[in-house]
Formats: C-alpha cells, structure tokens, sequence
C-alpha cells in the first residue's frame, strides 16, 4: 500500500505583542492557524494587564501561559515552544530579538526588522554566533498573483525588464475624524530615527517586492522626503528613484498623506517584451500587455498559470477573492516550511519565498541612503 502524505509538525509558538487590539495582532494570529501550520500557545500581547489578558483569551492561550514581561516569557517558555513571534513597534524589534536569540530561541519577526544599520548588523553578529533561524515576515509576498508576476519575469514573458514603478500612498496621516479632529497614530509611527519611520513602515514593501520579483540589488538613489499631514517634525512623504543592477530603474512613492487611499500600493513592471500591474485592492487579478498592443486580464484560474493556480492557493476557486490574511497565510506557511527544517537539520537556510536577515540588511542600507538623499538633496549610493 502506498504511503500517505507525511504529517506536517503543528509548530507551537509564543508571540511577544500582537495584542487583539493592537493594528497587527489578530491579522498575525488569523494567518498563523489558517493552513494549520502553527498554534499560539504563550505570549505578552500587550504591556497593560488587562488588555493583555483579554488578547490571550481571545486567541485562546491558556492563563498559565500568559506573561507580563519578555523576561518572564523567555524564562517559561524558550525550551517550550518552536519560535517566538515579534509583533512589538518597530524601534523595539532589535532588541527583542537580540534577547531571544541570546537564548537560542528561533525567531520570525514582524518588519521592518530594525531602524538601523547599526541593529541589523548586531543582529548579524548573534545569528552568526548562535547559529540562530530568523525569518521576517513581508506579508504581500505571500499574495498568490505577485508570485505568478514573479514566475512571468523569471520565464521571460516580460523581456529584459527596465522599469519598475511602485507607489504606497495611505492617508492616516492627513485624515480627520467626525469633529475634525486628526486621527492620532500609535506613539511610536510620530517618531522618526536615521531612517524615517514612514520608511521602515512603508518603504520596506516597496524594497522587498522589487527584490522578492527581480533579485536586482538597489546601486544609488534620489530621493524628496516632506511633511505635508498633521503631524509635525516627522516624515510622512517620500519620492525616489533608484537605479539597480541589470540595468533596472525603480521609482517609489510612499506616502501617509495621500487623501482617499487607505492602502493604495500598486505594482508596474515594465520589460520590452510585456508589461504587467498589480494592485492590492484588487489582488486577484494581473493586467497584462504585451508588444503587439493586446491587452489581457490573467486571474488564478486563466491558462497558462505558473504559480497561482496551485491547491496551496486555492482555499477555494477562481471567482471568488482571496485578500491580505490569505496572502498573509501563505507566506507563514514558508515561514512553517523552513522552520521545521531548522527543527529538524539545524540549518537555518531560508526556503525560496522567505526573507531574513540579507533582504532586511539590503533594505535598510537602500532606505539609509534614502534619507541621506533627501536631506542632501543629492545621489547616494547603497
């Protein structure tokens, strides 16, 4: 009798932040159980006492298991679980992450990974060290359609491709309420560092999706950076290009003061064969256009698909959307995928559709020199 398919592990994980009410955590926790890969069963939601309990309830993590402090959960918990999962505001990652890889704790992180390369290059010096795992989580990677845009490149059906246009305008930062009020942010997005935060919130989507689709690395960069929304004294608009190796060209916009768009980001991928576009509000779709002038429409279900029509993607048919937790589950599944052989083998190398440490790294030096540009108003190299 023929053997059936081999069990996958259940990875049990521990999750520091991500609280239920915080802007990521049950977007995090949705995923994570989706394609059953992971159970949360510890974690410190959330630094108030209350709020804390009440995520660990309603994620369904036993009271005995739920902490007040990283120190706390590091202390019960490292020997116990698979991972831990950093869901903490961005200028806080570094740190967190340092502490549990100290302990020889496998890590998946929230992006951006850190707010310098100074961090990067500590965390750099752990893994080496401990011969950690460490994954960070892109979560539009994971969307079925940018991987068959991927698939279409790699393939050629887009020729030599020259220019990619990528924009990201939100408008948090310029809305108001009822009253007329601004709509105040989380404390630490008002906080800029070296790299703007609207950067390392923002920037680093666009950064990954060029690298995720082309594997071309970011050479010099322009860029204008302002502050057009309520808040002073922090970034909260960037313009750039950038030229990459293989003769590609990338412009980026990113914004928070782009009034009527919540999540704009769209995708442009220009070759000299073919073009396609992409955009996140309505995902399930590719527009393509190739030298001839025909126009096309490519979904999961169209022929000729590479990726996308995959039963991994296929919760249920073509027809009927799949959006951001989906596209937020896939990539965790990868994440499942390396971190069982990591489990199993010791090593720490990432599957295909996974990012760490290198793609952080790249990103960082790309949006440094960003910064650097804006201020100078003048090229920088990476």
């Amino acid at each position: 009798m023929a053997e059936g398919p081999r069990q996958r592990k259940l990875l049990k994980v521990a999750c520091l932040g991500g609280g239920y009410h915080s802007a990521i955590g049950r977007s995090h926790n949705t995923a994570l159980s989706m394609d059953h890969r992971f159970e949360v069963v510890a974690g410190c939601f959330d630094l108030d006492s209350r709020r804390n309990r009440h995520s660990a309830a309603m994620y369904g993590v036993a009271a005995d298991r739920n902490y007040e402090s990283l120190d706390q959960l590091l202390q019960h918990e490292a020997e116990r679980v698979d991972a831990f999962i950093i869901l903490t505001p961005t200028d806080q990652h570094a740190g967190h992450v340092l502490r549990c890889l100290d302990r020889r704790v496998p890590v998946i992180c929230e992006k951006a990974l850190a707010v310098s390369m100074e961090e990067i290059t500590a965390i750099a010096r752990a893994l080496d060290t401990t011969s950690g795992f460490l994954a960070v989580t892109y979560n539009y990677l994971g969307y079925p359609m940018v991987r068959e845009l991927r698939a279409m490149i790699a393939a050629g059906e887009l020729g030599a491709v020259s220019q990619i246009l990528i924009e990201m305008p939100q408008e948090g930062f310029l809305r108001r309420d009822e009253h007329g009020e601004p709509l105040v942010p989380q404390d630490w997005r008002l906080r800029d560092h070296q790299v703007p935060t609207i950067s390392l919130d923002l920037g680093v989507h666009v950064h990954s999706i060029v690298s995720f689709l082309t594997g071309q690395q970011p050479l010099n960069v322009i860029a204008l950076a302002g502050n057009l929304g309520n808040f002073r004294n922090i970034v909260d608009n960037v313009a750039s290009i950038a030229r990459y190796s293989g003769g590609l060209q990338c412009s980026y916009w990113f914004s928070k003061t782009a009034l009527g768009y919540r999540n704009g980001l769209n995708v442009r991928v220009f070759g000299d064969k073919g073009a396609a576009e992409w955009a996140q509000g309505n995902p399930e779709y590719i527009q393509f256009a190739d030298f001839f002038g025909r126009k096309s429409i490519i979904d999961r279900a169209s022929p000729g698909m590479r990726v996308a029509n995959e039963d991994r993607y296929s919760r249920f048919k073509a027809g009927h959307p799949a959006g951001f937790i989906e596209a937020f589950a896939n990539y965790y599944a990868d994440v499942g995928d390396a971190l069982e052989g990591y489990l199993d083998s010791g090593n720490a190398k990432l599957q295909d559709f996974v990012f760490g440490l290198p793609t952080a790294m790249e990103g960082i030096k790309l949006l440094e020199a960003m910064s650097l540009s804006a201020k100078e108003l003048r090229w920088v190299q990476v």
